[in-house]
């Protein structure tokens, strides 16, 4: 979501902010209907105890669609440094309570760089990427195959999460799961694992449960090997995703990310999270930092 707009942060750290918020992959679920959701949230990203950055998310399930659109910005001390802001939207289809996302595009606008990308999926394979500027070529970087290109989903509908079954939404089937996400340049697994269950009170909205999550980087092509962040993120065991549910819907999304980095604990959490039944089909949306 927004948060990769927090520029200053090196690219793989930024993933992790990103990646498990906006960063979450596609969950597959055996439930025929979804009904009909929707999501406004606001976020806060805090690095040792610091606001460095805030994002909005808007999400709209019905029975055959999804959109979700969010957009973040730097702040606080951080601007002093690097300032940034980006956005991101997802689209796709609800087919037998199976999320199957078409298409993906992200900005990123900062001192340093300005970047568009685009994916185009089909079936849980690229079609088509493209970034602009290009990425220049590095022969160190483990090359992308076809192969990785398959069984995928996009970093934004990577925090859509849909929970099998008639059950509770929250606990171990949140969780227990591996996740397959290519971000354009790098594809990777997430592995969640459950944890426990906490209660949380947003500033606005969500009040209730959240299925806490353990997260496990693994890289697997598109990357430098060695290179210390990616190093570090692989070597975290304390990496927690806190998932709440949208209403009228069985997905659920992180309300909470928790994440150790080398500079202190890096968390992103709601301050709203308004849910409701949605009573429309869902249309193109775009978040707004207010």
């Amino acid at each position: 979501m927004g948060v990769s707009a927090i520029v200053s942060l090196d690219r793989p750290v930024r993933h992790a902010l990103v990646l498990l918020s906006a960063v979450l992959a596609l969950g597959v679920g055996s439930r025929e209907g979804f009904a009909q959701g929707k999501l406004d949230a606001r976020y806060v990203a805090t690095l040792a105890g610091v606001p460095i950055g805030r994002g909005a998310w808007v999400i709209d399930i019905s029975d055959n669609e999804y959109t979700a659109a969010a957009s973040g910005t730097t702040t606080g001390i951080v601007r002093l440094f690097a300032s940034g802001q980006g956005s991101s939207a997802s689209r796709g289809r609800v087919r037998r309570g199976n999320l199957q996302p078409s298409t993906y595009a992200s900005s990123l606008v900062s001192e340093r760089k300005s970047e568009e990308l685009r994916i185009v999926l089909r079936n849980g394979t690229v079609k088509d990427v493209s970034v602009e500027p290009p990425t220049p070529p590095q022969p160190e970087r483990l090359p992308v195959t076809d192969a990785h290109r398959r069984g995928v989903t996009d970093p934004m509908s990577a925090a859509l999460l849909a929970v099998p079954g008639a059950g509770q939404e929250l606990g171990a089937q949140a969780c227990e799961r591996t996740l397959s996400i290519f971000d354009g340049r790098m594809r990777f697994d997430l592995e969640l694992s459950y944890k426990r269950i906490e209660t949380v009170q947003s500033e606005r909205g969500y009040r209730g449960p959240v299925a806490v999550c353990g997260v496990r980087f693994t890289p697997i092509a598109g990357y430098i090997p060695g290179r210390p962040a990616i190093a570090y993120l692989t070597r975290q065991r304390d990496i927690e995703a806190w998932l709440a549910p949208i209403a009228g819907t069985r997905v659920v999304v992180p309300y909470k990310i928790v994440i150790p980095t080398p500079f202190g604990l890096g968390i992103l959490e709601a301050t709203q999270f308004v849910t409701a039944v949605a009573t429309a089909r869902p249309t193109p949306t775009s978040a707004r930092i207010p």
